[in-house]
Parts: C-alpha cells; structure tokens; sequence
C-alpha cells in the first residue's frame, strides 16, 4: 500500500494552490479575500487557481440545463449506446479552432479516465496529437502507455512523431511509455506475419491486448483538418483506388472500415500494424475523439464496429450524429 504523502513533501505552489481552490469553491471567497489571507496579491491568487484547474487540483463540471450539449449527449446514448461529452463550439468555427476546443477539453475527460496500474493504448493521429498538447499533470503508479499502430513511412521512420506525442502521455501521467517500432503499413503481409513472430514484438502485441483503456481518433480523408495517415505519405495512389472500390469510409489505428463497420477483405488492412478491431473491443473503456462534421461518417463506422465506449465531440457533429438513423441491430 502507498502511504499518503506528507505536506513536507508537497511542493509549496501545490499547498498554496490546493488553500486558495477551497477558500475559493469550497468557501465562495472573493479573490481579494484570498490574497489577504495568505498574504499575496489578487493576480497572485488567480495563478494559483489557474495552477490548481492546469494540474488536476480541481475539476469542474458544468450542469446545463438548457438543451443543447446534455440534450444531444441524451440522444447519442439512446441511439448508439455511448457516453457522449459534447463540447460547445460555435457553428462557424473552422476545424482548425473547433479541434483545439475539443483536445483540450477531451485532455482533461481522459485525466479523469486514467488511474494507476493501468495501461493505457494510443493511437497516433492528428486528434489525438492535439489532445496530447493539452493533457493535465496527474500522478500514477504502475502505469504503462502503449502505442498502438506503428508510424513510419517511405519519407521517415515516424519515431520523432510517434515519440513525442506518447512522450506527452507518458509524461502527464508519470507512466512507463512502450513504443511499436514498425512502419504503418509493410509492403508485403508475409513480411508482417515474419515480425510478428519476433519476441520483441510479441511483447508489445501482448500489451495491446490486455489495455485498460484505449484512446483513439477516427481518420477521415474527408475532413478540413486531413486525417495524419491520409497527409503524411503512408498511402499511394494505387492504396487509394483500392479503398475507393472496397468502400472504405475511414481508418481507426490505421485500420480501415466501411460504412457498416466491417474490415474483412479490405486487402491494405493485411499489412496495418493497428490492432484488429477485436483485439481493440477487449479494452473495458475505449475513448473516441472527434472534430468536425466530416468526420461522422467515418465516426458512424466506427460506432457500428462497436469500437466506441466513450466519444467526446464537438455539438455540429454531434447534432448530425444525433439526427441520423439509429445503427442496424
């Protein structure tokens, strides 16, 4: 059992962070009252909190009762039968700004996910990049973060990318970080199957296969903001033709789909290095995140494969989610 720290061992700024966030929450002080308390200024106080909210001191939660974001979060529920947290952002919004809105809110959902002795799947993509950018501090024990598809290339190897996005993860959540140094798609399936027979492989396949929690985005070659496997240089011409005529509508791990959810038969998934969609299914929670509307129909394959647990969203594609027809039984 781990003791509780002592407050010796608390760092200062925390302290004094964690008092003004109950004098400040907790006993509805004014920040001027704060800073006569504990002797600073009013600008002083208000870094404190900022502190507290940036660090996972405090979390606050917003209970509307308008219908707008509770509403479609209700419907989402009912028709697909997932958690839905959506995120308020104006119609107008490009997809640049509505996907830094959703990443920052969906880095402090998955903080409240993420516990110790677990471990963690990602999926490398420009989403979840964003997300990474944004994660707050939160200590835990045993934890491990695990890449989940590989990511070089014929233009680089990926490791810098790949690397740095679950350094951020790892990072922000004190976890042991396990890299999967593969390219995103072998040239030839035999050449897969001979590296997956490598014991340094296995090993990594054999953490994707007992995860806690997986976090992923949804790749569309639809959306304003190009899904990172659709600009990065991982597919070719003939690789595109060959999506277009088994109707792939999108990608999860760089695992590509059709409108229904189905994979069988799509010969590029033969050479991913994602994991297969039943492997993903055995993690007990598995976190969606997506931003803009051109991405529901790939979100809507990835809703019927019955990859999504959990699906954070910004309220435009979440009202188009909500509107369509309910998924085949």
């Amino acid at each position: 059992m781990t003791a509780s720290p002592t407050r010796e061992a608390i760092p200062a700024k925390t302290r004094d962070a964690l008092r003004a966030s109950q004098l400040y929450y907790m006993q509805d002080l004014t920040m001027e009252a704060i800073a006569a308390e504990l002797k600073t200024s009013r600008s002083s106080v208000s870094r404190l909190l900022s502190h507290a909210r940036d660090s996972g001191l405090v979390e606050i939660l917003i209970h509307s009762p308008l219908e707008g974001p509770e509403r479609l979060e209700q419907q989402i529920r009912e028709r697909h039968g997932v958690t839905a947290h959506v995120v308020p952002v104006p119609d107008h919004t490009s997809d640049v700004e509505r996907l830094e809105r959703v990443a920052l809110t969906a880095a402090r959902v998955l903080a409240g996910f993420v516990d110790s002795n677990q471990r963690i799947g990602i999926a490398w993509g420009s989403t979840i990049g964003a997300v990474g950018r944004h994660l707050p501090h939160r200590t835990t024990h045993n934890t491990d973060v695990v890449q989940l598809n590989g990511a070089g290339n014929m233009r680089t190897t990926g490791i810098m990318y790949a690397s740095e996005l679950l350094t951020r993860f790892g990072a922000a959540f004190e976890a042991q970080v396990h890299q999967f140094p593969v390219p995103a798609f072998f040239d030839d399936p035999r050449t897969k199957q001979a590296f997956w027979r490598e014991r340094s492989i296995r090993r990594v396949l054999e953490l994707q296969g007992g995860l806690d929690l997986a976090v992923f985005g949804v790749g569309s070659p639809f959306a304003e903001v190009p899904s990172h496997v659709y600009q990065g240089g991982y597919l070719d011409a003939a690789d595109y033709a060959a999506l277009s005529r088994e109707d792939v509508v999108g990608d999860v791990a760089t695992v590509f789909y059709r409108a229904d959810g189905s994979t069988d038969g799509i010969p590029l998934n033969d050479r991913a290095t994602g994991p297969t969609f039943a492997v993903l299914r055995r993690a007990p929670r598995r976190v969606c995140i997506v931003a803009g509307r051109a991405k529901v129909p790939s979100l809507r394959g990835a809703l019927r494969a019955g990859l999504i647990t959990d699906l954070i969203l910004d309220e435009s594609t979440a009202r188009e989610l909500a509107g369509g027809p309910k998924p085949a039984p």
